[in-house]
Parts: C-alpha cells; sequence; structure tokens
C-alpha cells in the first residue's frame, strides 16, 4: 500500500496507519477488558487527535454506524474518558478524550473493579456464616466437608481483602506494592509443602 507525503494511506475514513493499528490494537484490549472494542476504537482516535471530532467524522474515519458512534460515545462519557465540547458556530456536538490516563484508569478502578472485589467479599462472608449449622451437625461426614470448604473460603476471602487493600492503596498513591502479593502466596506454597 503507497503512503501518500502526509502520511495518509488507503484505510477507512483516510485513518493514518498510526491511527489505525492503535484504534485497532486498544479495541481489542479494552474488549478482553470487556468494554466494548468500538470504545477503544473511538477513545483512541479522539486521543490521537489534535481536534476534537464529531459523531459524524467518528463514523466516516471508523467506518461505523451512527448508531454504534452514539452507543459507545455514551458509554464513555458515563466512564469520564470522554468530554463533550461545543464549539462556537457549530450545530453539533464534538468529543475529546481525556488526556489524563491516571485519571481515566483510575475511575475505572474505583467504579469497576473495586465494586467487583467487594461484592465478592460480601459473598464470601455471607459463604462463611451460611456453613456455621453445617459445622455444628452430629453427622462427621457433614462436620468434614463444611470444614474443608471453611478453610478454602477463608483463604479465597484473604486473598479478595488483600486485592482490595491493594486496588484501594494504587488508587491513594498511584503506586502498587506487591509485597504483600508475594507474601500471600509464599505463605500458601509453604502450607501446601508442610
Amino acid at each position: 500500500m503507497e503512503q501518500p507525503e502526509d502520511g495518509n494511506t488507503s484505510n477507512p475514513g483516510d485513518l493514518w496507519a498510526s491511527e489505525q493499528l492503535l484504534a485497532d490494537s486498544l479495541g481489542r484490549l479494552m474488549e478482553f477488558w470487556g468494554f466494548k472494542r468500538h470504545m477503544g476504537r473511538i477513545w483512541t482516535l479522539l486521543y490521537l487527535s489534535d481536534e476534537p471530532l464529531s459523531a459524524p467524522e467518528l463514523q466516516d474515519k471508523l467506518q461505523l454506524s451512527a448508531g454504534s458512534v452514539s452507543m459507545a460515545t455514551a458509554d464513555l462519557l458515563r466512564w469520564g474518558v470522554i468530554k463533550k465540547l461545543w464549539i462556537h458556530g457549530q450545530r453539533r456536538d464534538y468529543f475529546a478524550a481525556e488526556s489524563n490516563l491516571w485519571k481515566m484508569v483510575s475511575r475505572v478502578f474505583r467504579e469497576r473493579e473495586l465494586v467487583e472485589v467487594l461484592e465478592a467479599i460480601a459473598a464470601m462472608e455471607s459463604a462463611l456464616r451460611s456453613l456455621d449449622e453445617k459445622l455444628a451437625s452430629g453427622d462427621a461426614a457433614v462436620r468434614a466437608r463444611a470444614q474443608t470448604q471453611k478453610a478454602r473460603i477463608e483463604r479465597l476471602l484473604d486473598l479478595a481483602r488483600l486485592g482490595r487493600r491493594l486496588i484501594e492503596g494504587l488508587l491513594e498513591t498511584a503506586r502498587l506494592d506487591a509485597a504483600p502479593l508475594t507474601k500471600f502466596f509464599l505463605r500458601g506454597e509453604r502450607r501446601i509443602r508442610g
């Protein structure tokens, strides 16, 4: 494929190769994390753009339908990773990416990952409480099964609480200290070997 002097290629919507490659790559990565692929592609194009873009421009450049752009931009606005701008003299809305990457990532961690870990902790604590009756059973087999489950759930709960502390620490300091995680897993290996 020939590349004109201005760096454009014959990619859809006259995207530069850098835009196409990064939009596709980050789209796949966003999809892996459970978001829609188009959200990653749109955010990337806005992030790389030196000017805000309108929905029709996004449609043209990424070869997406109006509905896909509308849904993806609504989701991106909700997550706070893009902003809607009004440009004097224009009748349409324009969009620009949040350029503070830490602000963007920390919001996702706070509103998604931390919430999931907290819900898992609550479920594990509830599961432990539900074993109380089984642990007091007169049936030795039922008690043994309940004790095995209690020990394993407590181990998962320790890991989930550690995950919560790591996420909260990361959000407070923008640094991740993996030492507690290493100790957790090394302690577990000693139990298995011992």
